[in-house]
């Protein structure tokens, strides 16, 4: 079972860009997320194809379940 922490943010030109974290501690510390996230704005180091991160738009835990089958 893998969890992902995905962080969405706005960017300057509208769009929306995420950062994934894999495997994040549970449970969610919300305040903790949002102030990582204010702190990733402020240091201005990430853009994407969209621009520079300007705004926390929300974040989730993506849970996934692989079942790998080996076939031979």
């Amino acid at each position: 079972m893998a969890k992902t922490l995905e962080l969405m943010f706005g960017t300057e030109f509208g769009k929306t860009a995420r950062i994934a974290v894999d495997n994040p501690k549970e449970p969610v510390d919300e305040a903790a997320v949002k102030q990582s996230m204010e702190q990733i704005i402020a240091a201005d180091v990430f853009t994407s194809a969209s621009g520079r991160y300007v705004a926390a738009k929300g974040a989730r835990v993506i849970d996934r379940n692989v079942v790998e089958y080996e076939i031979v």
